[in-house]
């Protein structure tokens, strides 16, 4: 069944932009299938367009020459747009793309990859001010609502990975993720990552998969897998770039109490964490069920932050906390999860949080079971749905 993704709207509209359209992300969260429809799109309204996939030999061989020879080969190729799919198997390509984009062939470039450190340096060093980023992540729980019989609580337990939709089975959905997983780890991490340390890598995953959503300093973490924090830095960044990782900084406003050097970390698919510690059970089944929600809404705030804005937490040395803190121009509104709650009982860390910065708007609480609106430190606390994270009104709009 094909699932309309959110994001086509938006990539679709850039066909006719001249600069070059940069599709990353992890595997498997369907790039090369946004690719292909911005193929049949442009075909269809009379555009000439040609596909390179660089993950297949054939298509790889038509860029094994030297560099001139490739961008000579593209300029004088009858398109309009080019569509370059894993463009990071091809050497040099950030360089290829600058020649061609400055050249004034006026061919529009859409091109996708598996992110890693070495692609985001290029892109900020060989085409600075002519590319455009959409980072691609997996199905929401809207998407994945297009398929008959699915609900929120079988998309928290195996994720919103685009070849899900072809598994009926547990069974059968359990080992596309174990695929996956195994795919990452064999691929893109032992060619960053040196063979003696891979199983430490593994470890920092588990650890992160383990404790999602706690706040962690990376001291802490070094010590419970037993490598250095120059190792563990790296680590973490590694999974970062790969879109594997989303951390979170905490908000400080400078208060001396607050909490500044320690994160917070969120896989980016609940099913790839279920898989990670070998756990499907059903939500209400699950002691972590508070953390997978939290984790949930998290990703859903990360997917529709506008260049404008951030996210993140709040902490202080006593013990109150804020989930999360967006910040829209700055200004902070505090948003708290709980799995469940009585009433509309505004949560401790939103009091305390509106009581010590009155430069916040609002705050948001996501809970199962109660929606309204309550009144704390004279203004207006929101209680929504935690499902509703996915599209958060006062994300929408960037101003």
């Amino acid at each position: 069944m094909k699932i309309n993704r959110l994001v086509y709207s938006q990539l679709s509209g850039e066909i006719d932009k001249p600069y070059i359209s940069i599709l990353i992300g992890p595997r498997q969260v369907g790039k090369t299938f946004l690719m292909r429809q911005l193929l049949e799109e442009a075909r269809r309204n009379g555009v000439k367009a040609e596909y390179f996939n660089l993950e297949d030999p054939d298509d790889l061989r038509t860029f094994s020459g030297p560099e001139e020879q490739i961008i000579r080969s593209l300029k004088e190729m009858d398109a309009e747009v080019l569509f370059l799919d894993e463009f990071h198997y091809l050497k040099n390509a950030t360089r290829i793309l600058k020649v061609l984009y400055d050249s004034g062939r006026n061919i529009k470039i859409f091109a996708s990859g598996s992110s890693s450190l070495e692609i985001h340096k290029h892109l900020k060093e060989s085409l600075a001010g002519r590319f455009r980023l959409t980072i691609i992540h997996p199905l929401t729980g809207q998407e994945m609502g297009q398929l008959p019989g699915s609900s929120y609580e079988e998309y928290l337990r195996y994720g919103g990975l685009p070849g899900l939709v072809h598994e009926d089975s547990p069974a059968g959905r359990m080992t596309l993720l174990k695929n996956v997983l195994q795919t990452y780890l064999l691929k893109d991490i032992k060619a960053l990552v040196r063979e003696e340390n891979i199983r430490a890598f593994n470890s920092l995953l588990y650890g992160i998969a383990q404790n999602q959503g706690q706040v962690a300093a990376v001291a802490n973490l070094a010590r419970e897998i037993g490598l250095s924090e120059p190792a563990v830095k790296h680590h973490l960044e590694l999974m970062a770039q790969t879109y594997v990782c989303f951390p979170l900084d905490s908000y400080s406003g400078n208060l001396a109490n607050e909490l500044k050097k320690v994160k917070k970390y969120y896989l980016y698919d609940t099913g790839i964490r279920n898989c990670i510690l070998n756990d499907y059970s059903p939500l209400e089944e699950r002691r972590d069920r508070g953390a997978i929600v939290e984790s949930f809404v998290a990703l859903s705030i990360i997917r529709q932050l506008k260049a404008n804005m951030e996210v993140k937490f709040w902490r202080t040395r006593q013990g109150d906390e804020v989930d999360f803190i967006l910040l829209k121009n700055r200004v902070p509104v505090p948003v708290e999860v709980k799995y469940r709650l009585p009433g509309l009982e505004v949560p401790d860390g939103i009091r305390k949080f509106l009581n010590k910065y009155p430069d916040a708007p609002h705050a948001i609480v996501f809970a199962a079971d109660a929606t309204g609106e309550a009144t704390c430190c004279k203004r207006q606390v929101k209680f929504m749905d935690w499902r509703d994270a996915e599209d958060i009104e006062y994300l929408r709009e960037a101003e």
